[in-house]
C-alpha cells in the first residue's frame, strides 16, 4: 500500500495546555510506511490505531492499493463540498450498503436519491423541535431510572460503565419510540442482541471501507447475519404489535406512532411494516450506540478531570428539580452541554463517513476516478492539529472563544453536516446533558489505575477493554 500525504506538515501544532494535566487518551497510531498485508492486519484490529499519526495535520491522503483508491479529506473546503454543497454526486458509499445492510435494510442511514429523500420527508417532522418538547418527561423518566439502576454499583468497586450507559440510551429509544421502559422483556432482549451484533460489525471495517474484490471472504458474516436477522425479527413484533394498536386508536403519541402515521406530502404513502423495520434499526443504532458511546467517554473525562466534575455536579444540583419535570431545565445546563460538546469532538461515535465519488473530481489539484472512496474523518478533523488549539487537549470552556467557534464550523460535525445532518442532533445534545447531569448529581465518578481505555471503532468509538470507573454516592 502507498500513502501519499497532500501537504502533511504545515505549521505546527497549538501550544496546548499550560498546566500539567492528564491527556485523554487516543489510540497509538501505526507506522508511517507498512506493507498493504500489514495495514490489513493494523485494520482489522482497529480502524483508529491502523491510521499513520501525520492524518492528525494533513489536509488530504489518497491511497493506493491493487484493489481500489481512497482518498481522505481533512481541508474544511474539500469536506464542505462533499457534505454540503453538492452531496449528490458524493453518495454514501455503497460499500457501507454491503456492511449494514443485514441490520438496516434500507434505511435512512445507507440510502440514496429518491428513496432517501421520501424517508427524510416522513421522518423529519418526528424530529422537529415541538415534538422534542413533548417526548422530554420519556427522556426524563429514563434518566431518573439510570440514577436507580446505578445505585448497587456505587460501592467503590471498579465498574464497566459501557454496559449502563447502553442500558440508559437504549431506556431513552424504548421510551420515546415506543412507550416501553428497557426492563420490558422484548427490549431487554433487543439490548442483548445489540450487544452481540456490535461484536460481529463493527460500523466501519475491512469490508466496507476496502472496496475489496467480491472474492475476498468477509469476516463474522454469518454472525452478522445471525444477529441482525434476531434484532429485526424483534422490533418486526414491536412495529406490528403499534400498527395493532393505531388500528385499534389506543396507541399512545410517541415517536413510533407519529413515524407510522405521517404520510409522504408528496406521495401520501405511509412507511409499511418493513419500512419500520428499516427506520426503527436505524434510531436504534444511532439514538442507542451512539449516545451510550458519548456518555462513558463524558463520564470517564469527568473521572479524569475531577474540577469539572464538581462544577458540573454543583450545575445539576442548582438547576434540577428532583420532583418535577421542566423542559426549560435543558438550556440551562450550559456546562453540561458544553462538556458533552468536547466529549464529542475528542470522542465522535461515529468516527468516519464513507462516500463515493459520481463521477470524476479532481481534489487539491489531484484526480479522483470516478468511484473512489472518499472517507470524511470526524476523528481526524476534531483533532487536526492546523485547526484546533490544543487539539489532544480536554476544554470545553474552547466553545465559548472566537477560536473555538471558528474551528467548530470549519472542523467540528458529530452529527454530519449538509443535508444528511443527524435529524435527532437536538435529541441527542438534550439526552447526553440531561443524564450526564442527573449521574453526576447522584454520583462521584472516578479512573481506575492501571484501567485506561484505549479508543477502539467498533459499532461506535467504544474502550477496547471497557471503560472502568469507581462510582460512589455523592452526600444528599
Amino acid at each position: 500500500m502507498t500513502a501519499d500525504m497532500n501537504d502533511p506538515e504545515g505549521a505546527a501544532p497549538g501550544p496546548g495546555c499550560p498546566y500539567h494535566r492528564p491527556m485523554p487518551p487516543k489510540p497509538a497510531s501505526r507506522p508511517a510506511d507498512v506493507s498493504f498485508l500489514s495495514w490489513v492486519r493494523h485494520f482489522r484490529r482497529d480502524i483508529l490505531s491502523a491510521q499513520p499519526e501525520r492524518l492528525y495535520r494533513a489536509w488530504m491522503a489518497e491511497f493506493r492499493t491493487p484493489f481500489f483508491r481512497s482518498f481522505l479529506c481533512n481541508d474544511p473546503d474539500l469536506v464542505d463540498l462533499v457534505l454540503t454543497l453538492r452531496p449528490e454526486d458524493f453518495p454514501k458509499s455503497a460499500r457501507l450498503f454491503e456492511g449494514l445492510a443485514p441490520l438496516l435494510g434500507h434505511s435512512i442511514f445507507i440510502t440514496n436519491g429518491p428513496e432517501w429523500q421520501r424517508q427524510r420527508r416522513i421522518v423529519d417532522p418526528a424530529f422537529e423541535s415541538g415534538r422534542l418538547r413533548e417526548i422530554f418527561p420519556a427522556m426524563w423518566d429514563a434518566a431518573c431510572a439510570i440514577v436507580a439502576h446505578l445505585r448497587p454499583h456505587a460501592t467503590g468497586q471498579p465498574v464497566d460503565i459501557e454496559p449502563h450507559t447502553s442500558h440508559v440510551a437504549l431506556d431513552v429509544i424504548f421510551r420515546t419510540l415506543f412507550s416501553l421502559p428497557v426492563e420490558d422483556g422484548t427490549a431487554t432482549a433487543v439490548f442483548t442482541a445489540f450487544r452481540e451484533h456490535q461484536k460481529s460489525r463493527p460500523l466501519v471495517n475491512t469490508g466496507s471501507l476496502l472496496p475489496l474484490p467480491r472474492w475476498v471472504p468477509r469476516w463474522h458474516a454469518r454472525q452478522t447475519r445471525e444477529t441482525a436477522a434476531h434484532i429485526r425479527a424483534l422490533i418486526r413484533g414491536l412495529v406490528e404489535d403499534h400498527a395493532r394498536m393505531i388500528a385499534a386508536g389506543t396507541a399512545p403519541d410517541d415517536l413510533a406512532t407519529r413515524l407510522m402515521t405521517t404520510p409522504d406530502p408528496e406521495d401520501g404513502s405511509l412507511f409499511t411494516t418493513e419500512d419500520m423495520v428499516d427506520q426503527v434499526g436505524i434510531f436504534f443504532l444511532a439514538g442507542h450506540e451512539t449516545s451510550a458511546s458519548a456518555l462513558a467517554w463524558a463520564l470517564y473525562l469527568m473521572a479524569l478531570y475531577p474540577d469539572w466534575q464538581e462544577r458540573l455536579a454543583d450545575e445539576a444540583r442548582t438547576v434540577i428539580d428532583p420532583e418535577k419535570i421542566y423542559f426549560s431545565t435543558v438550556p440551562k445546563l450550559k456546562l453540561a452541554r458544553g462538556v458533552f460538546r468536547e466529549t464529542m469532538r475528542l470522542y465522535p461515535p461515529v468516527p468516519m463517513l464513507l462516500r463515493e465519488a459520481a463521477k470524476e473530481e479532481r481534489f487539491r489539484g489531484r484526480r479522483v476516478p470516478k468511484g473512489s472512496q472518499v472517507v470524511i474523518s470526524q476523528w481526524h478533523l476534531h483533532r487536526h492539529e492546523r485547526i484546533w488549539e490544543n487539539p489532544h487537549g480536554f476544554d470545553p470552556t474552547r466553545w465559548d472563544t472566537q477560536e473555538g467557534r471558528e474551528s467548530s464550523r470549519k472542523a467540528y460535525f458529530p452529527f454530519s453536516a449538509g443535508l444528511r445532518v443527524c435529524p435527532g442532533s437536538a435529541f441527542a445534545m438534550t439526552e447526553g446533558a440531561l443524564i450526564l447531569s442527573m449521574i453526576l448529581r447522584h454520583y462521584r465518578v472516578e479512573t481506575v489505575p492501571g484501567r485506561e481505555p484505549v479508543p477502539v471503532a467498533q459499532l461506535t468509538v467504544r474502550g477496547r477493554d471497557g471503560i472502568w470507573l469507581r462510582l460512589s454516592p455523592r452526600d444528599a
